[in-house]
């Protein structure tokens, strides 16, 4: 009998031990919260063999969490489901209700770093919005998948994991908001989903800023252009975003689209040029005119891997009073000029911001 009490006494004692030994390793990691807003990250479909036939937004924020188990040797990780939809569904409102989020989230001692999970058809832009709008040098860690959770080879949870990763190391802070794809650590700022079947869809035209490799970053480069802690702009100032919209340049193209966003209230029109951000003469005469009425005109380009669009190229900017988006994209360049557009309605100085932003 004794000997069983003792027995009792000591699993007791080793119980209480583990418990004491597993709170203080706990304390030790870092602490990421998860902000999930749907997308294919969190799909699921009915047919292992299909990676684009699935729902989007389908799986809750916890059982994303629940079904990566090894998370917990790298962070104390807590979600929150902000939102559950299809990221082509993504708001300016969907913007600032995120940006929000994760600003007072930030400001908190017991947050290291944020992780958001999103779709991938505007995960760049939530990226870039985030990137310019959120005053913190703790790490914002954008992550998304191209193959549901359901389908076989699928990269969502090693793409999470690795996002949870870098937003729970030291050597992320101050790097502005990253996107994690593909073992690729890009800048917010720079990548692009440029295929959508394919695993390494998200690319930068200027290269990724690092790799994460079994759990380990490896840093590259540095992004040039002001962010975050060093941005002029702060959600916090920010309630609501005008309208920017943008028009397809492509061969016998006319001034219908241009007008028609102008005619529903648009401050500014992103114009996706061929090549160097190319106007056809058939469009020029209506931007002009748009533009003598109050319409920012921003020339950008839809070539794919770097559209570098150069002032005073192919049209006479200073003449028109038109801005270039420089190498942002058409989409990229919607955000910065809504984002701008809070600030100031003067061309010259929304054309230093996209040459420094």
């Amino acid at each position: 009998m004794k000997h069983h009490r003792l027995l009792a006494r000591c699993a007791i004692a080793a119980t209480t031990l583990f418990a004491a030994l597993s709170t203080a390793w706990a304390a030790d990691k870092p602490n990421v919260v998860i902000l999930a807003t749907g997308g294919t990250i969190a799909g699921a479909g009915a047919d292992a063999s299909k990676s684009a036939t699935y729902q989007a937004a389908k799986v809750p924020v916890d059982k994303l969490i629940a079904g990566l188990p090894t998370l917990s040797a790298v962070a104390q990780v807590r979600g929150e489901q902000v939102f559950q939809i299809a990221s082509e569904s993504f708001t300016n409102e969907h913007l600032l209700t995120l940006g929000k989020r994760v600003a007072q989230l930030l400001k908190q001692s017991d947050v290291d770093g944020v992780v958001v999970t999103h779709g991938t058809d505007t995960l760049e832009e939530t990226a870039y919005f985030l990137n310019l709008v959120i005053h913190s040098d703790k790490p914002v860690v954008v992550v998304g998948s191209m193959r549901p959770g359901t389908a076989m080879s699928a990269d969502g949870m090693l793409n999470l994991f690795n996002a949870v990763n870098v937003a729970a190391s030291q050597d992320a802070h101050g790097k502005g908001v990253l996107v994690t794809m593909n073992d690729e650590i890009n800048s917010g700022r720079d990548v692009s989903k440029m295929i959508n079947i394919k695993t390494e869809a998200f690319k930068s035209p200027w290269g990724p800023l690092g790799m994460v490799v079994e759990g380990k970053n490896y840093w590259f480069r540095l992004p040039a252009k002001r962010h975050t802690i060093n941005s002029e702009f702060d959600i916090e100032k920010i309630e609501t975003l005008p309208a920017v919209d943008i028009a397809y340049g492509h061969g016998n193209v006319s001034d219908t689209a241009y007008r028609a966003f102008a005619g529903q209230g648009a401050k500014a029109i992103i114009h996706t040029g061929t090549g160097n951000g190319s106007v056809s003469n058939r469009v020029v005469p209506a931007l002009r005119e748009l533009r003598s009425q109050g319409v920012q005109i921003i020339r950008s380009s839809h070539v794919n891997a770097g559209g570098f669009v150069l002032r005073n190229a192919e049209q006479p900017d200073d003449q028109y009073d038109w801005v270039v988006a420089h190498d942002l994209n058409p989409q990229k360049a919607r955000i910065l000029a809504a984002v701008a557009l809070t600030k100031t309605q003067d061309s010259k100085e929304l054309q230093r911001i996209f040459w420094e932003y």
